[in-house]
């Protein structure tokens, strides 16, 4: 069965990337330095016509994943949005103020999302106890958990990995994300027995316009979607799977 590999992206030229480095799916985000937020109703119109399934984000502002009756309103609009725009799914998730799933605000939001795909983001990562939270998973019906094992970094959380891996036992995908490079993509695939994992594959650039730098706005660097880092990830991959 072979891996997919699922690129996170914030522009079009990014999208445009990951899609001929050999992407299988897309997480289409603005804001990638902040996490990733919401990308916007034009970004998502481009990335319908792609020739891969692509689930974009859904997250209203930086910071924590606890969100309000205001934000609840805007993701159910962005919610709109993307079944507007032809897209394959949605990232989705929010956590109470004590790290636990805010399991009514997702089920009304998966609820929203019906005939969409849906993937449960790394608010799973900040929860109390892994263990019960796959099973929360696993009740909302999400099609994956995208997840580092509760760790900063998946290669830092191999032990959960593992342990929510067998314990999901096919019942829902357990997808490693978060700091995955092709030189440690196949101890993790390895270690965890996961079909699908989740990377930026980017390179860090350099601002060529020092006076938009000064001005504020654009950073002095930033990371962009490398095509040639998409095709060693998807060779790393292959080499495993």
């Amino acid at each position: 069965m072979t891996i997919l590999l699922e690129v996170c992206v914030d522009s079009a030229e990014g999208l445009a990337s990951a899609i001929e480095g050999g992407a299988g799916r897309i997480e289409l985000c603005s804001a990638l330095e902040l996490g990733g937020l919401t990308p916007l109703p034009s970004l998502m119109r481009i990335a319908a016509r792609a020739p891969i399934p692509v689930y974009a984000m859904i997250r209203p502002h930086a910071g924590p994943f606890i969100f309000d009756k205001a934000d609840e309103e805007a993701m159910m609009i962005d919610i709109d949005a993307v079944r507007t725009a032809g897209l394959a799914g949605v990232v989705i998730g929010a956590n109470r103020p004590d790290g636990t799933l805010d399991m009514p605000l997702i089920h009304r939001l998966k609820a929203h999302a019906a005939g969409l795909g849906s993937t449960l983001h790394r608010a799973f990562d900040l929860v109390p106890d892994a263990d019960q939270a796959l099973e929360q998973a696993v009740e909302l019906g999400c099609e994956r958990i995208l997840t580092s094992g509760c760790a900063l970094k998946a290669a830092d959380g191999l032990e959960a990995l593992k342990r929510i891996s067998a314990k999901a036992a096919g019942r829902i995908s357990i997808m490693p994300g978060s700091g995955i490079r092709p030189t440690n993509v196949g101890e993790i695939l390895q270690a965890t027995g996961a079909r699908e994992v989740h990377g930026s594959c980017s390179s860090p650039v350099e601002s060529a316009d020092p006076r938009a730098v000064a001005f504020g706005f654009e950073a002095k660097s930033t990371n962009k979607t490398d095509v040639a880092v998409v095709r060693e990830m998807r060779r790393a991959i292959e080499a495993v799977g």
